[in-house]
């Protein structure tokens, strides 16, 4: 019986550490690469009788388990990836993994997903080398034979002034003066609204009097900004004008510059200068011309440009887009109690005597069901009725709970990509790369010296064991196996 137990099972020496099972065990899920062992394959040592295989032994421990038991369980002790490939490597499906350990294991692939984000968010401040430049602006071949011209050769180095702010001094004076001139420009679009920053337009009429006598009276008919505004915009203006040719035409994909959406509100805010300079010169004689300046507030959305030079707008923006769903969510359960309160309060209020309702339509309840909702409260309309006072209190809970639900998912958001960046900001760029070669096992005989370590240890030593063991077995006696920890001896008693 112990002999054909022992024909029936399998030694696995996987990374230094002995697994042994039964064949048939190997054969419980098939097509992978344990259930095909054969001892015609090249790590199979026939001494040792035992598969060799240089592979992670942690993570191995669960896939034999896993034919065992058919249960699939993930080390936390392993990174996810390294898990994916290990399973690749045996022919095993990394969806069997069991629910228990499906959100752990699950967790590296949001992390890659979050890092290559902010690979396309472009963080890094670190100067990338002439061979990524060359990349890059696509001469790389140029650059192998060595035959970069001036241009291709001053080219990064403009785009690196004007849209790579952390990539030098002389980039990070670029930004201040581009800043200033963003700060500037909307300071300005702001203080000429106010009315002592203002000149008024008097237009001097001739009246008849009661007695025939001709009079002339002052009239003000509008107020224009004062002409310092006017000054101010049109040296803004250049400042961004020659801003947007420069990194245009330094640009290392035109196309990707074009359709880039921070360089379509530059475009549009930086046009509307222009347009508005062509308006007020032909078309300001029309009536309600006044109207054409309320297209100047796109000016206003330049401040979308201070990402390029802030990290942390970069990072709040993608915050945003990844919680694009639970904000969809929010607003869709904030429109859906607005109407349901608002058609209450309405009803509510007609039910008894109210004089003084301010709920005339549903539509005016929508206006207060929002402000409700929202905790702000202007107090223009408020119910007066016992019943409309406790739709109300509803309303004001109700608008608390929506709010709040999805706000915890937004800063978890931007907790876990602040985190990666500034971890990405502390990781050593420059690391040794390792060569992905397989060095071929050498095939092994008794003879053969070359074990490493103490004498009587080690491999080699036990291969001797193993041979003295076969050709002295009668004589010896019965030999005894031990295995603690992943290690093995063989006791000659």
């Amino acid at each position: 019986m112990n002999i054909m137990d022992s024909e029936n099972r399998v030694v696995l020496n996987v990374g230094g550490i002995r697994h042994e099972t039964y064949k048939a065990t190997l054969k419980k899920i098939p097509a992978t690469r344990l259930s095909r062992l054969t001892e015609a394959l090249a790590n199979y040592d026939p001494i040792l009788n035992e598969y060799f295989f240089d592979r992670h032994p942690g993570v191995f421990a669960q896939v034999l388990n896993y034919y065992r038991t058919g249960k699939l369980h993930y080390p936390t002790d392993v990174c996810g990836p390294l898990f994916e490939e290990e399973l690749e490597f045996w022919g095993l499906d990394s969806n069997q993994v069991e629910p228990c350990c499906w959100m752990t294991y699950t967790q590296h692939r949001d992390t890659q997903e979050t890092l290559a984000v902010l690979e396309r968010l472009d963080l890094d401040t670190e100067k990338p080398t002439e061979e990524e430049l060359a990349r890059k602006f696509g001469y790389e071949d140029d650059y192998l034979k060595g035959t970069v011209s001036w241009w291709q050769h001053t080219k990064p180095q403009i785009w690196s002034l004007f849209d790579e702010p952390y990539s030098s001094n002389a980039a990070k004076i670029i930004g201040v003066i581009s800043v200033f001139f963003i700060c500037v420009s909307i300071l300005s679009f702001c203080l000429k609204t106010h009315p002592d920053m203002r000149v008024p337009v008097i237009r001097n009429i001739t009246v008849k009097t009661a007695n025939g006598s001709t009079a002339w009276v002052l009239d003000k008919t509008q107020t224009n900004a004062h002409v310092a505004f006017f000054y101010i915009e049109c040296v803004c203006n250049a400042w961004f004008t020659f801003e947007i040719l420069i990194r245009f035409i330094s640009s290392p994909n035109k196309c990707e510059f074009v359709t880039s959406s921070v360089n379509i509100i530059d475009y549009i805010a930086t046009l509307s200068f222009y347009v508005d300079l062509v308006l007020q010169r032909f078309a300001s004689h029309l009536e309600n011309a006044d109207i054409l300046e309320f297209f100047s507030i796109i000016r206003i959305m330049r401040l979308f440009k201070l990402t390029r030079h802030s990290s942390g707008l970069k990072i709040l923006i993608q915050t945003f887009r990844a919680s694009a769903k639970e904000l969809t969510l929010l607003v869709f359960f904030l429109v859906l109690g607005i109407v349901i309160f608002a058609s209450l309060v309405y009803y509510a209020e007609r039910i008894q005597a109210n004089p003084h309702n301010d709920f005339n339509s549903i539509p005016l309840g929508l206006w207060w069901a929002l402000v409700t909702m929202t905790t702000v409260g202007y107090g223009d309309m408020a119910p007066k009725t016992y019943i409309g006072m406790f739709v109300g209190a509803l309303c004001a809970l109700a608008g608390v709970l929506t709010i709040a639900l999805p706000v915890p998912v937004i800063v978890s958001n931007f907790a876990m990509y602040y985190s990666h960046t500034q971890a990405r900001a502390k990781l050593p760029k420059k690391r040794r790369r390792v060569l992905p070669v397989e060095q071929p096992r050498q095939p092994r005989t008794a003879g053969q010296g070359g074990g490493i370590g103490m004498p009587g240890s080690g491999p080699m030593a036990r291969r001797m064991n193993q041979v003295k063991t076969k050709d002295l077995g009668p004589k010896i006696g019965k030999s005894a196996r031990s295995y603690r920890n992943g290690r093995y001896g063989i006791d000659v008693l």
